[in-house]
């Protein structure tokens, strides 16, 4: 792998783990100022504000919902919920160097579990990362069940 390139895998692969590691103030840190989390409900959708979506979230949400994860009062998480990410290694779709700016692509099955209940998810996760001097972050995430138009229950954490 050349050095672009591998430093962009461990990018994704080091995100997985920073989330099964619960450690979600890290992994907002992750993000761009302008970041943007979104989990279309449908394959191919194009726009977030004109369809709907399971989640679309600026860093401001994303950072409230952090917050609330992380509260002793959050009732709804006690026990809290727990993640284990599987990753395909992520391909790079697209690559500016000179703007700094990388789109990829990873496959994934995700398994969140509380208590007695253990759901498994599974889809395509794209990242579009900027660098921010020496450091990259992640401008959009998003989140492509191969379900993602199914009823779905509370989905706790991030994929």
């Amino acid at each position: 792998m050349t050095g672009i390139i591998q430093r962009l895998t461990e990018f994704v692969l080091d995100e997985a783990q920073i989330l099964d590691e619960g450690r979600f103030g890290d992994w907002l840190d992750l993000f761009s100022e302008d970041a943007r989390y979104w989990m279309p409900i449908a394959p191919g959708q194009t726009d977030p504000l004109l369809h709907n979506s399971l989640m679309y979230e600026d860093k401001l949400l994303l950072r409230i919902r952090v917050e609330r994860l992380s509260g002793a009062r959050t009732y709804s998480e006690q026990p809290r919920s727990r993640c284990h990410h599987l990753l395909q290694t992520p391909r790079v779709e697209s690559m500016d160097e000179a703007r700094g700016e990388f789109r990829l692509r990873t496959a994934f099955h995700y398994v969140e579990t509380r208590l007695d209940r253990q759901t498994l998810f599974a889809g395509w996760a794209t990242h579009h990362l900027v660098a921010a001097g020496d450091r990259l972050r992640i401008r959009l995430k998003r989140i492509d069940l191969v379900n993602g138009d199914a009823a779905f229950g509370n989905i706790s954490l991030f994929m």
